[in-house]
């Protein structure tokens, strides 16, 4: 599961999501990428599930890169507990993508067996996503 090794502050604001991703928006590593269409919080183990599920679909083969790591700490307080009383303790780990993000890259294998297992992986995640391929162009297609 990927969580932060050690961190100074644990409670942090939840935030807003808008606007489109300033980085990590193009193909960087792999030859094909999952792209997010629209904002949200991606858990730690969202994001092992995905990878689970392209790395069994690819058989071993080929590279998988992960593009996006859970910093932020989501807290929540016990159940029937009363107002008050400070702000719960963390109970997961979550990773803020914007649209236009590419969270996952994949090399060494064909684009259908790509396209499939990036298929496989947004089943996973609770936001929309698109398969890009890599153009020496401009970064993403």
């Amino acid at each position: 599961m990927l969580v932060p090794k050690r961190v100074k502050y644990r409670r942090v604001f939840r935030g807003r999501m808008t606007g489109m991703a300033q980085r990590g928006h193009s193909i960087s590593f792999g030859e094909y990428g999952l792209q997010t269409l629209e904002p949200g919080w991606i858990t730690n183990t969202q994001i092992e599930a995905a990878r689970i599920a392209m790395t069994r679909h690819i058989k071993r083969g080929g590279k998988v890169w992960i593009r996006i790591f859970p910093h932020k700490p989501v807290t929540q307080k016990p159940a029937e507990v009363r107002m008050g009383s400070g702000k719960g303790a963390p109970e997961f780990w979550v990773a803020v993508v914007k649209p236009g993000r590419i969270m996952f890259e994949i090399a060494g294998v064909e684009e259908e067996t790509a396209r499939e297992a990036m298929r496989l992986a947004a089943n996973k995640l609770p936001v929309k996503c698109k398969f890009v391929k890599w153009s020496a162009a401009g970064g993403d297609a």
